[in-house]
């Protein structure tokens, strides 16, 4: 059996009326935190917000912006592909590519072999600079096969 035991002070009012305390500061056990622990609290709390406001500067501010987390931004996949391994489907996904470009690049690696360098596509007709500017984020960097030990 649990026995609670509560101190309710009671005050008398000028006009002889009872009446309860209105403020904790009224009634001295009704202190959440003991007077001699006070200060160091408040010390503590100060430090930690200056902290987090020294943290905040450092790391930019919220120049960032915040992120609704119901509502993410899209997040833009980007896709790389060897040029010595994508299929006709696959290279026209590249920006600026089209269906016909693609396939030239196709017969291009079928008739001369393997691109030695993302520049050499250069060499397929349609594929200027501009162009390979634009595709070249989608490229991943052309890698000499192995010598062959015979």
């Amino acid at each position: 059996m649990r026995r609670h035991l509560e101190t309710i002070t009671l005050m008398i009012t000028s006009d002889g009326k009872d009446s309860l305390p209105d403020s904790p500061k009224a009634a001295p056990s009704a202190a959440l935190i003991p007077a001699n622990l006070e200060r160091p609290i408040a010390a503590a709390v100060a430090a930690c917000l200056l902290a987090a406001v020294g943290w905040l500067a450092l790391s930019g501010g919220f120049s960032g912006g915040l992120v609704d987390h119901d509502a993410p931004p899209a997040a833009r996949p980007r896709f790389t592909l060897d040029i010595n391994e994508a299929d006709a489907i696959e290279l026209a996904q590249l920006p600026g590519l089209g269906p016909a470009t693609a396939q030239r690049i196709v017969d291009h690696r079928t008739n001369e072999g393997h691109f030695r360098s993302l520049e050499s596509l250069l060499d397929v007709p349609g594929v200027g600079e501009a162009t390979l500017e634009r595709i070249r984020p989608h490229l991943r960097p052309i890698v000499s096969p192995p010598a062959s030990r015979h």
